[in-house]
C-alpha cells in the first residue's frame, strides 16, 4: 500500500490545496475589511450577541498590565474559567481552569497553578506572545464550557469542538476534534487531537484520524469513535449558517461546542480555516464547494439551506488506497 498520492490523484479526489484555498475561496469570497470581525474574538463575541447567537459568557477583559496585578480579585468569583488572547490563533495561549484547591487553581490535567503563574501567563498575552503578528493584545476571561456527557468516553481532559466549513451560506463539511493526552486536553489536530468526520446529512461520525493515521478508537479511552450521532445536529448547522450571515464572509470556519446545560455555543470563527478537515473526514472539500458554486441561485431561507447542505453528496474517500 502506497504512503502518498500524486497531485493528479488528489485533484481527482477533490482535495483542496492551500494555494487554491487562498486564491479561489479566501481572497475571492472574504473581503479583507471584514477580517477584524473574526480575527478579534472580542469583536466576534459582540457581533454574535447582537445577532442573538449563543456564546460562552464573557467574565471580563484584561487590557493593561496594571490589571494583571489585581488578578486575584478578578478571579475571586469564579472557580472555573478560560483565559485566552483576543487575537490568538491555533489554540495558542489558551489556559483552562476547571477548579480550585486552596489558594491554587487547577487545570484540566490536574496540575496546579499559583496566582503568580496565571499573572505571568496573562502578561504574556498582553505582550502579544500569542497574537497574530505579535501585536499587543487583550486577555479574555470567559465561561468554561461543561461539555455534553455523551462525549465523556471519547474525550480526554478537554472540551471537544465541532468545525464546520460554511461556503456561500451553505455548510459543506464538518468534523469534531477530540482532545487527547498528546494534545494536553486541547481540541487541536496539530497538537495531537483526534479528528472525526461528520456526515452532514445526519450528524453521524465517520472517519477518524490521529496524527494523520486512521484510527477506530480514542487513543486514551479506547472507545469506538465511529457511528456517534452528534446531538442538536440541525441546530448546530443552523447556528453555523447564522454565524456566516452575521459576519458576511463567504468562506468561513465555524467552531461550535456543546454545553451540558446550554446546548450549542459558538466558540470562534475563522476567515482562513485550515484544510485538515479533509484528512479528518476522508473527503476532499472541492466536490461540495463546486456543487455550491454551480448553483446560480442558492436558497436564502435557512431551512432550505439546511436541506441543501444535507443533500450534498459525499465524495470518494481520499485515504482509500493511499495510506
Amino acid at each position: 500500500m502506497r504512503l502518498f498520492a500524486t497531485p493528479r490523484e488528489l485533484r481527482k479526489r477533490g482535495v483542496l490545496g492551500m494555494n487554491q484555498r487562498n486564491s479561489d475561496y479566501v481572497m475571492r469570497y472574504n473581503p479583507r475589511r471584514l477580517y477584524p470581525l473574526v480575527d478579534n474574538k472580542l469583536e466576534t463575541k459582540r457581533l454574535a450577541l447582537q445577532g442573538g447567537i449563543a456564546v460562552p459568557e464573557l467574565y471580563g477583559v484584561v487590557t493593561i498590565e496594571h490589571q494583571v496585578q489585581d488578578m486575584a480579585n478578578i478571579l475571586a468569583d469564579h472557580t472555573s474559567l478560560v483565559i485566552k488572547p483576543a487575537h490568538g490563533s491555533g489554540g495558542n495561549g489558551i489556559m483552562v481552569i476547571d477548579g480550585r484547591m486552596g489558594s491554587y487553581f487547577r487545570k484540566a490535567s490536574g496540575s496546579l497553578l499559583s496566582i503568580e503563574a496565571i499573572q505571568h501567563h496573562t502578561s504574556n498575552i498582553l505582550s502579544g506572545m500569542y497574537s497574530l503578528g505579535g501585536v499587543p493584545d487583550k486577555a479574555i476571561l470567559e465561561y468554561r464550557v461543561d461539555f455534553d456527557p455523551m462525549f465523556e468516553h471519547i474525550s480526554y481532559q478537554g472540551v471537544p469542538d465541532i468545525r464546520i466549513i460554511v461556503f456561500k451560506g451553505i455548510p459543506t463539511a464538518a468534523m469534531i476534534r477530540l482532545p487527547t493526552r498528546d494534545s494536553d486536553g486541547k481540541a487541536n489536530l496539530h497538537q495531537g487531537a483526534v479528528g472525526l468526520g461528520i456526515n452532514l446529512a445526519n450528524g453521524e461520525t465517520t472517519n477518524a484520524v490521529h496524527h494523520n493515521h486512521l484510527v477506530d478508537k480514542h487513543p486514551d479511552t479506547g472507545y469506538k469513535t465511529s457511528g456517534i450521532v452528534i446531538p442538536h445536529w440541525n441546530n448546530i448547522l443552523c447556528l453555523a449558517m447564522q454565524c456566516a450571515d452575521t459576519v458576511g464572509l463567504g468562506y468561513l470556519g465555524v467552531d461550535i461546542v456543546i454545553d451540558r446545560n446550554l446546548g450549542p455555543l459558538m466558540l470562534e470563527l475563522n476567515a482562513r480555516p485550515g484544510l485538515s478537515i479533509q484528512i479528518a473526514s476522508g473527503q476532499g472539500l472541492l466536490n461540495n464547494l463546486h456543487r455550491v458554486e454551480s448553483h446560480k441561485q442558492l436558497p436564502t431561507d435557512i431551512d432550505a439551506r439546511l436541506q441543501f447542505a444535507k443533500g450534498l453528496n459525499q465524495s470518494e474517500d481520499i485515504m482509500q488506497g493511499i495510506n
